[in-house]
């Protein structure tokens, strides 16, 4: 199962999520990430909360949601509110995340464990 996980600006919950999930699956399933206005860099909050779990997300780029990731998709997941783009005829979970953008460590932490708890559901949902 192909798994895209989306937000504005693929820089924070789109981030953790794909990184989280990859972690989770192994060979299972794979996992993306884009943005439909993406970003220069991975948010460094995130970064952080990451390397704390021993998940390192630092050669992540920003991406374009894009025709191709969309095709490449099986299942879209957006992390975001209402900003979000949907992706019609494709299976679609909204999560409706709050953005780590600025947020002090400790607040990141609260959204990337708020992540992984949607994680592990997703990821038993798969199989």
């Amino acid at each position: 199962m192909n798994v895209l996980f989306v937000c504005v600006g693929n820089q924070g919950r789109s981030v953790i999520a794909e990184r989280l999930f990859r972690r989770a699956v192994g060979e299972r399933h794979a996992a993306r990430s884009a943005g439909s206005a993406p970003g220069f860099a991975t948010h460094p909050q995130v970064l952080e909360a990451l390397e704390e779990l021993s998940v390192d997300a630092s050669d992540h780029v920003p991406a374009k949601l894009d025709e191709e990731r969309i095709g490449w998709a099986d299942v879209i997941v957006a992390t975001c509110d209402d900003a979000c783009p949907v992706v019609p005829g494709k299976r679609y979970v909204s999560w409706q995340i709050e953005d780590p953008a600025g947020r002090p460590l400790p607040d990141v932490r609260r959204i990337r464990d708020e992540i992984a708890g949607r994680v592990d559901e997703l990821v038993t949902e798969l199989g």
